[in-house]
């Protein structure tokens, strides 16, 4: 770099390298390069204040390497000297005015000011046309419309956070992104089927299980189609589809026509056929035997009731359009270093630089830390660590000397990184951290290079110091520009252990937001280097002739190391790397290229703190055929989107992959892939893009999008402006009748949150809830129904359900510290054949996004064994977030608790009684065929949940939050519990067993003591299947896993957390341990159950709900 583009910082200008002094020498000899640099003819079409007429013209000569607000300014320039329009060009400025341009019918705006020229979308275009001169027209930034801002309210209210307030960002990424995402949203809209959308019929491709099959008769299943207040059952096959049904009905009812009110100008093709009392549609060119609905019949064995309709009319999901252009293709794309290098240039001619030209190091001043109100830190010095990480990679990292803790400390200092400015990757991000310590600290020089840390933690081994404060900041922002110049940075503060917040620091400390509560945060004060023009970090570079290179990266594995090298492939996701394995997977790059279960391992790898690096990986991935012609393995893409990898590339080959799910996996993962857009440097990704494609292409996909958004808009104030981006984007192609049943959901939500408010602080320290209290609890709902709500709404856990009026006199207070609201609502739908009304428990206070991961991994593992043909009877029941701390859960018919069983008969000893389960259940079966069916529902369900406990780690299990219903289904809930959190009660070890196998359990089992019983040797059968299965797995619950303890769960307190799944699933060991392992955790359970009575016995006297509420009536 040269003089012209040296610093404008507070300390004397210096010129970076040799390198520069030789350029200079060669500008004389170089400047004829100017000439033959690229200079595009442009005919601009101006504003007039005056309406009508045609617009003057002005054809200017642009050099290509211009930046946009450099072209404006030109033009204003130009047409001042002409006098060209003076009336409004002496009047504004460049800023007043927004450039468009015509491609393929449509209008484009040139958004980002900072874009040089010759990189724009629309020179693409006019070179692919031919076109020697372009257009572009020059118009005043239109002001938006008062329909427009109502609009906008009524999005931010449905968002719960105001898209428009910029006044929480050091520039202007929210603004962008928002624009960038119309151009996702309109081509997906332009494909979009209306009435496939309108439908959105819930189906999957894959095969029928074995489980399904067998209870189907020679491939045909009885259908009861409704019609008014008349029904007909079919006989079908599971290979047709809803159309070929529909013939076959209208061809049985051929004389029955008028009779059923179908009039005679009507046929099959205008109607549709909908499931009794939900919002789900039998639609599309897929056999029956696809649909979720009818599966879900099949598995409960229940008869498939479905009413023919006329199809709903798909103009009730228009989408208003916006008052925006669409901005251009290439917006914040660099151009290639050859386009911006300085080198060989005429420097009168140079308005951008490339990043790879800078030579010296990255340096930051820290000018110092203010607080308004100082902690309560008795005698502490502090001191600022700075480290700029990729992911979770540590490129370098420097510290300031400690001082003592003040409301204001100032430095005044520069840290000098160990890595080259050329050197810096895309979402390297600079990390400064507050620390105190008890003694003065000598600063430490050494930056250390490429290692694997998470940063925080103990910093001296004689001095026990402790992170305070957190911030981070982005050194290249979206448009590929370095940061430069001053910054005020809002600090985070380290939650404690205790509190809430804690569950998602390991996610929080990677965000680039700052702190919006700037009147009582720590704010620091940083200082980058300056310089004369942008500096921008290249797309790419030209290849040079590297001969050496590329026969080095080619060279062929000798046979010794193949071993070796299958070894660490094989591998699984939390086993650390060695040096030595980096080293040879990197050497071996190409050989790993051949092999996508190696990808994850080799990006691991990567130095991303060496540019040469970095550009080796891509031109790699960007010949990765084998990586895009393989099966997909969701386990592995989800790997790439964890937090040790920020490359975009990388990321976007992930999803790439995850691009051929079908709808239906999609939701299965939903909910982690939405926590992996934590993981995102950038608030436009192609994660976002694709999440927002699928949501607007599936109503279903939409509802839980949107319900999983706002829940982190509501509490995660780190990640609250990238999501509010994603969900405005969807919620303005969503449509108008999915945004009215938001609507409706989340009046409905605020309704019985104020409800539960007042009633918590009518009883707020009593457990017992008197007669008092409920009537005062119907009291306040019927005055919440006449304050004008929802007549109906879509239940937020199951969107196919609509609820209608409370039945008040159902309603209750549940004896808990939180005092959830247990509700009762009629069906809405008048087509419902069940008698039931819906059931929901209202939370105020508790995180549910605990247990939705938990829920959702159990889903997850039901979708794992079915392939392997096992139905285990799991009851992941619904269950979501709505808001800070609050939201729903579903009540599951006739369910109670196995504490309430206990209690019933004989009170806490009943948690000695090993025959008061058995009992309960024969009771509950009118015949001993049900009762059989009951005790084999039992069976597998207790094995399904024994397994996928274990593997898990879920603790804190006890009668509480263990129920079973009449079925004999048991199940489950309150998954607050994990790892590290439930280890001891009252000082004493509670984990005495691996999983709940009590002998009450064994007892309807057909078993006690050491005695074994068919049904418990199928139970041991079902475990040993189940387990295996999961094994089968591996990867992907690890990364799942591991996704959970980075978003949803407290602080990990230990390596061994992380560890215990693998240590769960027996990695490493064969086929033949693993069965042993698990035979012996059922063993452990079964000498120690006694023990597990114990404790059962103590919540039974003591009466301790730990924030478990029973479910039962």
């Amino acid at each position: 770099m040269d003089e012209e583009q040296t610093q404008v910082s507070d300390e004397e200008p210096r010129i970076l390298r040799e390198e520069s002094r030789r350029r200079r020498r060669k500008k004389a000899i170089s400047s004829a390069s100017s000439t033959s640099m690229d200079q595009i003819t442009v005919e601009f079409m101006l504003p007039t204040v005056a309406h009508g007429g045609n617009s003057p013209t002005l054809l200017l000569e642009v050099a290509g390497n211009w930046t946009v607000e450099q072209v404006k300014a030109q033009v204003w320039l130009k047409a001042v000297t002409l006098n060209v329009c003076p009336d409004f060009f002496q009047r504004y400025s460049p800023d007043h005015c927004i450039l468009l341009y015509q491609k393929k019918g449509t209008v484009c705006e040139i958004y980002d000011k900072h874009q040089v020229f010759q990189t724009l979308d629309c020179i693409r275009y006019w070179r692919a046309l031919k076109k020697d001169v372009g257009r572009i027209q020059l118009v005043p930034r239109p002001m938006p419309s008062d329909e427009s801002v109502q609009y906008q309210r009524y999005l931010n209210y449905l968002i719960g956070y105001d898209v428009t307030d910029v006044s929480n960002v050091h520039d202007d990424e929210l603004e962008f992104t928002r624009r960038k995402l119309l151009t996702p949203r309109r081509i997906e809209l332009s494909n979009r089927d209306p009435r496939l959308y309108s439908m959105d019929p819930w189906v999957t491709c894959k095969p029928l299980p074995e489980h399904l099959l067998s209870k189907i008769s020679h491939s045909h299943i009885l259908v009861v189609i409704h019609i008014t207040t008349a029904s007909q059952t079919i006989k079908v096959s599971i290979d047709d589809t809803p159309a070929q049904v529909l013939v076959s009905f209208f061809a049985k009812m051929a004389n029955k026509r008028v009779l059923l009110g179908i009039p005679e100008d009507m046929c099959e093709a205008d109607y549709v056929l909908r499931v009794c009392g939900r919002e789900e549609y039998l639609y599309g060119d897929k056999p029956l035997q696809n649909f979720n609905w009818v599966r879900q019949c099949l598995k409960n064995g229940e008869e498939i009731h479905l009413v023919l309709e006329k199809p709903p009319d798909p103009k009730l999901d228009s989408v208003q359009k916006e008052d925006w252009a669409q901005v251009d293709d290439c917006t914040g794309v660099a151009g290639t270093h050859e386009q911006l290098t300085i080198d060989e240039k005429d420097h009168e001619r140079v308005f951008t630089i490339s990043m790879w030209d800078c030579n010296r190091k990255f340096r930051v001043k820290v000018l110092g830390i203010d607080i308004p109100t100082l902690p309560k830190i008795p005698e502490f010095v502090v001191f600022i660590e700075a480290s700029i990480f990729h992911g979770q990679q540590l490129l370098a990292q420097e510290r300031t000397t400690s001082k003592t803790f003040n409301e204001e400390v100032l430095w005044n200092s520069w840290l000098e990184f160990n890595i080259k400015i050329k050197d810096l990757p895309k979402g390297a991000r600079l990390n400064l951290q507050v620390v105190c310590g008890k003694q003065p600290q000598t600063p430490n020089t050494k930056g250390s290079s490429y290692q694997d840390s998470t940063g925080g933690g103990s910093h001296d081994a004689k001095t026990k110091s402790r992170l305070l404060y957190y911030v981070n900041l982005l050194l290249i922002d979206h448009r590929s520009l370095l940061r430069q110049g001053e910054f005020i940075l809002h600090m985070w503060k380290m939650p404690e252990k205790s509190e809430e917040s804690s569950s998602s620091i390991n996610a929080d400390k990677l965000t680039s937001a700052t702190n919006p509560d700037k009147a009582s945060s720590m704010a620091i004060a940083i200082l980058l280097d300056k310089y004369c023009y942008p500096v921008v970090l290249p797309k790419s570079r030209e290849v040079l002739a590297g001969a050496e290179e590329a026969e080095r990266g080619h060279r062929e594995m000798p046979n010794h190391l193949k071993k070796q090298f299958g070894a660490i492939v094989a591998t699984d996701p939390l086993h650390p790397l060695s040096p030595e394995d980096k080293e040879l997977l990197w050497h071996f790059r190409h050989e790993c290229l051949r092999n996508p279960r190696a990808y994850p391992k080799l990006l691991g790898s990567v130095k991303w703190g060496k540019q040469e690096d970095v550009l080796a990986t891509h031109r790699l991935l960007e010949r990765s055929s084998a990586w895009d012609s393989s099966g997909l393995d969701v386990g592995l893409a989800m790997q790439l989107l964890d937090c040790h990898y920020s490359d975009a590339q990388v990321r976007s080959l992930a999803v790439r992959k995850l691009e051929t799910l079908e709808d239906d996996d999609v939701l299965r993962y939903l909910l982690q892939l939405v926590q992996a857009v934590k993981f995102e440097p950038y608030h436009d990704s192609s994660l976002v893009r694709f999440l927002l494609k699928r949501a607007l292409r599936s109503k279903r996909i939409g509802h839980f999008l949107f319900w999983f958004l706002r829940s982190e808009i509501a509490q995660s104030m780190h990640y609250q402006q990238r999501y509010a981006v994603l969900l405005e984007a969807y919620l303005r192609g969503c449509g108008e009748t999915m945004l009215q049943d938001y609507r409706k959901q989340v009046e409905m939500t605020e309704a019985l949150q104020k409800v539960t408010r007042e009633m918590k602080a009518m009883s707020a320290d009593k457990y017992d809830i008197t007669a008092q209290v409920v009537f005062q609890l119907r009291q306040k709902l019927e005055t919440m129904l006449s304050s004008g709500l929802p007549e109906s709404f879509r239940v937020p856990y199951d969107p196919g359900l609509r609820a209608g009026a409370l039945l008040i006199e159902q309603c209750k207070v549940m004896a808990s510290k939180k005092k959830p609201l247990w509700l009762q609502f009629k069906r809405a739908d008048p087509t419902t054949l069940s008698k039931d009304p819906i059931g929901i428990i209202f939370k105020d206070g508790d995180d549910l996004r605990q247990d939705m991961l938990i829920l959702q991994i159990l889903l997850i593992m039901e979708s794992i064994w079915e392939t392997e043909s096992l139905d285990l009877c799991l009851l992941p029941y619904g269950c979501i977030s709505t808001g800070n701390r609050i939201g729903m859960i579903e009540i599951v018919k006739d369910a109670t608790t196995i504490a309430n069983i206990q209690q019933s008969v004989v009170g806490s000893t009943g948690a000695f009684k090993d025959e008061i389960l058995y009992q309960w259940l024969r009771e509950k079966c009118v015949s001993e065929d049900k009762f059989q069916q009951a005790v084999e529902r039992f069976l597998y369900s207790c094995g399904g949940y024994c397994v996928a406990t274990y593997v898990l780690g879920i603790g804190d299990r006890h009668n509480d939050n263990i129920m079973i219903t009449e079925s004999g289904n048991l199940f489950h809930i309150d998954f607050g519990h994990i790892l590290g959190n439930y280890k001891s009660f009252m000082g004493i070890s509670k984990e005495w067993v691996p999983f709940v196998l009590t002998p009450d359990f064994l007892y309807v089992m057909g078993t006690s003591g050491k005695k074994c019983s068919p049904h418990f040797q199928k139970f041991q059968d079902v475990c040993v299947k189940a387990y295996l299965a999961l094994r089968h797995h591996t990867n992907l619950l690890i990364i799942l896993f591991s996704m959970m303890l980075m978003t949803g769960m407290p602080q990990l307190t230990s390596k061994e957390d992380i560890e215990y799944i693998r240590e769960a699933l027996t990695v490493g060991r064969n086929e033949e341990e693993a069965q042993r392992h698990l035979l012996d955790q059922i063993e452990i359970c079964r000498e120690k159950g006694w023990m597990v009575q114990i404790n059962w016995f103590v919540h039974l006297v003591l009466g301790i709900k730990q924030g478990v509420d029973k479910r039962s009536t």
